[in-house]
C-alpha cells in the first residue's frame, strides 16, 4: 500500500482548535457522544422503516400511487438510518458504550450493506486520505465519471453533469451487491488500500445477514405481493436511497472549491498536514436549517465531521462556530454552501468543467 505523509505546516492548528473543542465539553458538562435527542430520534426513524415495511409487504396498498410513496418513504428512512444511526455508531460517537455503538453500526447489515467494509471503506481510507486518487473510493466512479483532473477524460463527460445525478440514483444498488462482494474477495478498498484478513465471525456475519437482507426485501415481498410489483417498489426504494446517498458525499468533496490529490512517489507527502487537508478538500452546506441538521446526521456538517468523527453530530452546530473562528485566526478558508441547492449548483459546475477540460 503506498505510504502517505502530511506535512507538518501550521502544525498549530489543530492542537489549538482540538484544545478548545475540548473545553467546549469539559465547560458545558456534556459527553461528546450522543445523547437522548440522538436515542430518540434513532428510535423513530427505526420503527418509521419497520411501519413501512409491514404496511407494504403484508398490508399492501390497493393504490400504485401510494405504494410508490411508500416505497420512495422506505428509500429516505434507509438514507435517514445510515446518516443518523449508522454512521454515528460506525464512528463510536453514537454513545460511550461500546456494545451499543456495534450495534448501531450493524444497522448497516439490516439495510444490506456491512459494516466492516463501511469501516474500512469510510472511517479508515476516506477520513484518512480525503480526496486523494487512488485512495478514496468515494471519488472514483471511473468511467462513468471525472470527478477530478487528476483522472482520464473520455468523450461522454461532456455530458456528465446532466447524467450524473441517474448515476446517483444507482449508488446504494451498487454499493450492497456490487462493491461489498469486491471487496470481500479482493480484500481492498481501493487498489491502494487493503483490508484486513476477517475473522470466522466477521465471513459469518457478511454473508448471514446479506441472506437476511434478500430473504426480506425480495423473497418475502415477493411471495406476498408478486415479482413485478416487489421489483418496482425495490426500485423506487433504491434509488431514492441512492440519490440522498450522494447528495451527502458528493456534495462535500466534489465541487468546485474542493481540492483533489494524485499521490506520487512512495512516500507521498501531502502538503499540508492533516487536518488543513481535510479541510480543505470538504465543505459544509445548509448548516443554518433544522431541518438539514437533523436529517442528515450532521453530514451537512462535514467540516466538523471529518476533524472531529469520534464527536455526534448532534453537537456540530455548536462545535463548527469553534471552528470557525479557529479557522479566521489560522487564515485557513471554510467552505460552506448557504443551501443544498447553491452545493448542487456548484457540483454541477465542477461536473461540467471537468467534462470539457484536459
Amino acid at each position: 500500500m503506498t505510504s502517505i505523509k502530511f506535512n507538518s505546516t501550521n502544525a498549530l492548528f489543530f492542537p489549538t482548535l482540538r484544545k478548545r473543542v475540548n473545553q467546549y465539553f469539559e465547560d458545558n458538562k456534556i459527553a461528546p457522544t450522543g445523547n437522548y435527542k440522538l436515542f430518540v430520534k434513532s428510535g423513530l426513524l427505526l420503527a418509521g422503516l419497520l411501519s413501512c415495511y409491514i404496511w407494504l409487504v403484508f398490508y399492501t396498498p390497493s393504490s400504485i400511487l401510494l405504494a410508490l410513496m411508500l416505497c420512495s418513504l422506505m428509500g429516505v428512512l434507509f438514507a435517514a438510518v445510515g446518516f443518523n444511526v449508522m454512521h454515528d455508531g460506525s464512528h463510536g460517537s453514537y454513545s460511550n458504550i461500546g456494545w451499543l455503538n456495534t450495534i448501531m453500526a450493524h444497522t448497516l447489515n439490516l439495510l444490506g450493506g456491512s459494516a466492516y467494509m463501511w469501516k474500512h471503506k469510510h472511517n479508515f481510507a476516506h477520513h484518512s486520505f480525503t480526496n486523494i486518487e487512488g485512495m478514496d473510493e468515494d471519488i472514483d466512479i471511473k468511467p462513468f465519471l471525472r470527478t477530478n483532473p487528476n483522472q482520464k477524460k473520455y468523450w461522454f463527460h461532456r455530458f456528465q453533469h446532466i447524467y450524473s445525478f441517474l448515476l446517483y440514483g444507482l449508488t446504494y444498488l451498487v454499493w450492497i451487491f456490487f462493491q461489498d462482494f469486491r471487496k470481500y474477495f479482493s480484500r481492498k478498498v481501493t487498489a491502494l488500500v487493503e483490508i484486513p484478513k476477517l475473522s470466522l465471525s466477521q465471513h459469518i456475519i457478511f454473508w448471514m445477514t446479506k441472506v437476511v437482507y434478500a430473504t426480506t426485501i425480495f423473497i418475502l415481498p415477493i411471495w406476498q405481493v408478486g415479482v413485478m410489483k416487489t421489483l418496482l417498489g425495490y426500485g423506487m426504494l433504491v434509488f431514492v436511497c441512492g440519490i440522498l446517498i450522494a447528495i451527502v458525499f458528493q456534495l462535500a468533496h466534489v465541487h468546485e472549491e474542493a481540492a483533489f490529490v494524485q499521490p506520487q512517489g512512495e512516500p507521498f507527502v501531502i502538503e499540508n498536514d492533516w487536518a488543513i487537508h481535510q479541510i480543505n478538500t470538504t465543505a459544509n452546506f445548509a448548516t443554518k436549517q433544522k431541518w438539514h441538521n437533523w436529517f442528515w446526521g450532521g453530514l451537512n456538517f462535514q467540516i466538523e465531521h471529518h476533524l472531529f468523527p469520534r464527536i455526534s453530530h448532534i453537537h456540530y452546530p455548536a462545535i463548527s462556530k469553534i471552528v470557525k473562528q479557529t479557522c479566521r485566526e489560522f487564515n485557513i478558508a471554510y467552505n460552506e454552501f448557504p443551501t443544498v441547492v447553491s452545493a448542487i449548483y456548484s457540483h454541477i459546475t465542477h461536473l461540467r468543467k471537468l467534462g470539457s477540460s484536459q
